[in-house]
């Protein structure tokens, strides 16, 4: 048994309709690993328990495993908007969003995310930033100010497989995005933040 093992042994198990969410996506899909998992699951889960929020977007939906975690601990008459812009991805997102209870406080938008947020009107308490790496600094200064003070962002694959902390080729932008991204929010004094080596790295922030 290895350390991962020994910690999922000691943890909720997976939900049965998101094993087969799991299932799916490595069956069919090229990247499976974009895939949250069971144990980042587990901790998206508790963390929307913990923070109780009424509103939550996420931007990048993939399959939709990480928005049903979320969702699960999520009220009825909480709403979180997931963004998703691979349009041939939609179809098995909804499927995937109908095999569960929790589907229904899930609302999904297809298109690219910072034309979405735009267009978005409300006040979120909850913020999960999962998609393209080389956007992660305008994702952020997009939503900060849809953010209420108190409000959460977590930031997944900060870490990104280690590479920053290697030297980085000029042209691996996603890298250089992520490292200049972690930087900024080091030292952005309008947020408190943690980086916790979960996975691929999980940068807790809260809005002052």
């Amino acid at each position: 048994m290895n350390i991962e093992d020994y910690i999922l042994s000691h943890s909720d198990p997976e939900p049965e309709y998101l094993a087969k969410v799991n299932r799916a996506t490595h069956v069919k899909l090229i990247n499976p690993r974009m895939c949250s998992g069971h144990l980042q699951g587990r901790v998206l889960s508790m963390f929307c328990h913990m923070i109780s929020p009424k509103s939550v977007l996420e931007l990048g939906t993939f399959t939709g495993y990480s928005a049903l975690c979320m969702a699960e601990a999520l009220t009825d008459n909480a709403v979180l908007h997931t963004i998703e812009c691979d349009d041939e991805l939609e179809d098995f997102i909804r499927q995937n969003f109908a095999g569960s209870e929790h589907g229904h406080k899930i609302k999904l938008h297809i298109g690219e995310a910072l034309n979405v947020i735009e267009s978005l009107s409300e006040t979120f308490d909850l913020v999960f930033i999962d998609a393209d790496k080389r956007e992660y600094l305008a994702y952020y200064e997009a939503v900060l100010p849809k953010l209420r003070a108190g409000g959460f962002i977590l930031a997944d694959n900060t870490l990104w497989d280690g590479k920053v902390l290697k030297t980085v080729d000029a042209n691996d932008k996603q890298t250089i995005e992520i490292m200049h991204f972690n930087d900024f929010i080091a030292t952005d004094d309008r947020v408190e933040k943690v980086m916790l080596p979960l996975r691929d790295g999980l940068t807790l922030i809260r809005k002052k």
